[in-house]
C-alpha cells in the first residue's frame, strides 16, 4: 500500500473536520477516527494537524476506514481511498473480458427486485454524480444518477445491462469493487427472493467459471443465502461445525446427539478445547476465539483473557517439538497488534475422531487424523501448517522410512482434494537465527495471497 499517497487522500478530509468540531470536542472526534488524543495548546487546525501527523503509516489504513464510516467523503474521494485500502487484499480477479461477458448474459435478465435497494448499492460502489453538492441541496437527480432513472427505472428496455455496468464503470473497476458489485446484485436486499437469487448466481457463474472465479453461498441471513465471490478451485465441503483442538493427546469424545452434531469430551476434558460457536464467511479471527475463551472461562479483563489463551494453546504443543513452539510465538511476536483482526492459529486440531484403534480399522485408517495448525480464513478457506520433524520421514531408529514419506504426501493429497491448503515448515528452517523473520515473512504472502489486512 502507498501510504503516502494513502497520507495525502486524508490530510485534507481530516483537517475539513476542524470545522464541524469545537475545541472540547475535539479530544472525541480524535477517538473517533482513531487518532491520538490532540495537544492541548494551539489552534484547532495545529491541534488537529499534530494529531494527524503523529499517525504511524501502518495504523493510516484503520484511521481511514473509520472516517468511511463516520464521515464519508463525494464518493470519487471514497472510491480512491477504498481502491487504496483493497489494493493489498489480493481478491479473484476478473479480466475485462469476462465482465463485459457477465453484463452481456444479464442483458435478457431482470437487475433487481427491490428498486430502493438497488440505487443504495449503486450509491456505495459507484460515482452518480458529476456535482454532488447540486444532488444533495436540489434534491433532483442529475448527471448518471438521472439517466439511471430515466433509462433503467422508468424506461427499462432503454438500456441493456452492458450499457449500465459501462456507464457505471464496471468494465475498468477494481476487482474488489467488481466483485461487491455482483454480491449485491445478488443479495436478498436487491432480490428478496431466493429462487431469484440462485436464477442470477446461476446465470453470472455460467460465464465467471470460465476464468476460474464463481458465487458461491457462503452463508446465510434472515432466511435467505449470503454469496460470495470466491475463486472456484478453493472448494471446501460447507461451513465447519466442530472445532475441537488444543490437545496433542487423542481426546475420548463422543456424539452426545448425532442429529445435531452434538459433541461430549468423555474424559479428560480440561485437555481438550471445542469451539462450539458458528463460523461464518468472514472465519475464524482470534478475537473470536478470545471472546469465546472469556466467555466459556468467564474471564470479565480482556487483557486476561487474551493472556490465558495464548498460554492455554501454547501449553496444547508438543513438549518435544521446539521448532512447532517458535512458529507459534513467531505468529504473535510478528504481527502483535494485528493479530486481534487475523484469522487465529489453531494449534493441534484433530480433522477426524474415530474410537476404534488402528489395529482395528488397519494401519492405512486416517492418515491424516490431527493437524498442527489450522486457520480458517474468510470465504471458506481452510490453511493447514504443519511442521515436519524427523518422525515424519524416518524410522525409529533415524533411518529414512520410504513408507512414512508416502503415507504423509498420500495424507496432503486427500486434504487438499477435501478442500484444504497445506503448507509445510521442515523443523531445520525453524531452527535458524532467522527462522522469526522467515515465518512472519511466509504469514505475510499467505495474508496477501487471500486478501487478509495485517494494517
Amino acid at each position: 500500500m502507498d501510504y503516502a499517497q494513502l497520507r495525502s487522500l486524508l490530510a485534507p478530509l481530516i483537517m475539513a473536520l476542524t470545522d464541524i468540531s469545537t475545541h472540547a470536542k475535539l479530544p472525541t472526534l480524535c477517538e473517533e477516527l482513531g487518532l491520538p488524543a490532540p495537544v492541548t495548546d494551539g489552534s484547532k487546525h495545529d491541534r488537529m494537524a499534530s494529531s494527524f501527523e503523529a499517525v504511524a503509516d501502518a495504523d493510516l489504513p484503520e484511521v481511514a476506514r473509520r472516517l468511511l464510516i463516520c464521515h464519508p467523503p463525494n464518493a470519487t474521494t471514497r472510491n480512491q481511498i477504498q481502491d487504496m485500502l483493497w489494493s493489498d487484499n489480493v481478491g479473484p480477479a476478473i479480466p475485462k473480458r469476462y465482465r463485459r461477458n457477465v453484463a452481456r448474459k444479464l442483458n435478457d435478465e431482470k437487475l433487481y427486485g427491490d428498486a430502493r435497494k438497488f440505487d443504495d448499492l449503486l450509491d456505495r460502489l459507484w460515482i452518480l454524480d458529476a456535482d454532488e453538492w447540486l444532488y444533495l441541496m436540489s434534491g433532483k437527480p442529475s448527471g448518471l444518477r438521472a439517466d439511471i432513472q430515466q433509462h433503467v427505472h422508468r424506461n427499462p428496455e432503454d438500456w441493456s445491462a452492458e450499457m449500465l455496468f459501462d456507464q457505471l464503470g464496471a468494465y475498468d473497476a477494481s476487482d474488489r469493487r467488481f466483485a461487491l458489485f455482483l454480491e449485491g446484485l445478488a443479495s436478498a436486499d436487491v432480490r428478496p427472493d431466493e429462487a431469484a437469487q440462485r436464477h442470477f448466481v446461476a446465470c453470472v457463474n455460467e460465464t465467471l467459471r470460465d476464468c476460474g472465479v464463481e458465487l458461491r453461498e457462503t452463508d446465510s441471513e434472515g432466511g435467505y443465502p449470503i454469496f460470495s465471490m470466491v475463486s472456484s478451485h478453493a472448494a471446501v465441503k460447507g461451513r465447519p461445525k466442530n472445532l475441537i483442538f488444543a490437545s496433542p493427546d487423542k481426546p475420548d469424545l463422543r456424539f452426545r446427539d448425532a442429529l445435531d452434531n452434538d459433541v461430549e469430551i468423555v474424559t479428560n476434558a480440561d485437555k481438550v478445547l471445542v469451539y462450539d460457536r458458528p463460523i461464518g464467511n468472514d472465519g475464524l479471527r482470534w478475537s473470536d476465539l478470545q471472546q469465546w475463551w472469556s466467555d466459556t472461562e468467564r474471564i470479565a479483563d480482556a487483557e486476561q483473557a487474551k493472556r490465558s489463551l495464548y498460554l492455554r494453546l501454547k501449553d496444547s504443543l508438543p513438549r518435544n517439538s521446539p521448532p512447532q513452539t517458535l512458529l507459534f510465538e513467531a505468529f504473535f511476536e510478528g504481527f502483535r497488534k494485528a493479530v486481534p483482526n487475523l484469522p487465529a492459529l489453531i494449534p493441534e486440531v484433530w480433522l477426524h475422531w474415530d474410537p476404534l484403534t488402528v489395529k482395528e480399522r488397519g494401519p492405512d485408517a486416517l492418515l491424516r487424523f490431527r493437524m498442527d495448525f489450522l486457520l480458517l480464513l474468510r470465504q471458506g478457506v481452510r490453511v493447514v501448517i504443519e511442521v515436519d520433524e524427523k518422525h515424519h520421514y524416518t524410522d525409529g531408529v533415524g533411518n529414512a522410512d520410504v513408507q512414512r514419506y508416502a503415507n504423509m504426501v498420500r495424507g496432503d493429497r486427500e486434504l487438499k482434494l477435501a478442500g484444504y491448503e497445506v503448507f509445510r515448515f521442515g523443523a531445520a528452517e525453524l531452527q535458524t537465527p532467522d527462522a522469526k523473520a522467515n515465518v512472519k515473512a511466509f504469514f505475510n504472502a499467505l495474508f496477501k495471497r487471500y486478501g487478509v489486512p495485517t494494517s
